[in-house]
């Protein structure tokens, strides 16, 4: 009998350390929020990170920012929420802090963010693009109709759950440049893996749903957005691209076979990086080329 309550005894403790260990916050390096937020630098940042292709139903007939359409994936079917200033159906009533730590370390006013928003992505970027685009974001005009309910089946609509998730896969960090390589590799290298999130499609995930970052850019064979190809240098030397036509690419949508990029990424170029700067679709064809 005694020996049945060690068990018993050890079984709890271990379940209680457990629960400590999944529930306890992932946060990553304390931001400077004194910063003074510039809304045009901010508005660029709206178009480098995708946020007008995800939160956008242009097909849907919905405002700028009011909402996206639903991104199916294996756990649900994701609507992209309103991120406009209006206080009640957007996030206008967020302050500065709590919209740093949702694209930090993914936690929202409303609890735990799922992957799908890609904070993972996001928290590379530094102090000052984050109140930049904050100050843009709180500049939008209200729109008042709140985005479509996301269907999340039972048990991944507990976000709680999401804190477990984040103690295994997630390590919020700042972008820190590869030493020995140009400004303008490790500029197209901030924007493949931070705010252009390229990684976050065009890598395969495994069965959690978390980025199997040793894949990076090899390619996903679906996922939110559908199939994605792989974006290594191997891969786009075999479709064609030189550094020159990648970037041209990323402008018009027009690939060297002659074809035309439609679906999920046509709407990234219409929506995203055609309004990008020359430099920056430069700089990012320049790192997925390099040797």
């Amino acid at each position: 009998m005694r020996r049945w309550f060690w068990l018993l005894g050890v079984l709890v403790v271990v379940c209680i350390g457990a629960g400590v260990y999944f529930l306890r916050p992932v946060t990553g390096p304390a931001r400077d929020l004194t910063l003074i937020g510039n809304v045009e630098r901010g508005n660029d940042l709206i178009l480098l990170g995708g946020c007008v292709a995800c939160h956008t139903d242009s097909a849907g007939g919905r405002a700028f920012l009011s909402g996206g359409s639903g991104l199916q994936t294996p756990f649900g079917t994701f609507v992209p929420p309103n991120i406009t200033s209006d206080p009640n159906a957007g996030i206008g009533d967020w302050t500065l802090a709590q919209f740093s730590d949702a694209m930090s370390n993914g936690i929202g006013p409303q609890g735990h963010l799922y992957p799908v928003f890609p904070y993972e992505n996001y928290t590379l970027m530094s102090d000052q693009e984050i109140v930049d685009l904050y100050a843009a974001l709180m500049a939008t005009e209200p729109v008042s109709e709140p985005a479509g309910e996301s269907q999340i089946p039972f048990p991944f609509n507990l976000r709680l759950a999401m804190a477990g998730w984040q103690n295994l896969f997630f390590a919020p960090a700042r972008f820190a440049p590869e030493t020995g390589r140009s400004d303008t590799y490790n500029r197209g290298k901030y924007l493949a893996y931070g705010p252009a999130h390229c990684v976050a499609c065009h890598t395969p995930r495994n069965a959690l749903g978390a980025l199997e970052w040793d894949k990076a850019l090899a390619g996903s064979p679906g996922g939110t957005g559908g199939r994605a190809p792989a974006l290594t240098r191997a891969a786009l030397l075999e479709e064609g691209y030189d550094v020159a036509t990648l970037a041209q690419t990323l402008a018009d949508g027009f690939t060297p076979g002659f074809d035309v990029l439609g679906g999920s990424m046509g709407e990234v170029i219409k929506d995203g990086t055609s309004q990008w700067t020359d430099a920056d679709r430069a700089a990012i064809a320049e790192y997925l080329l390099a040797e």
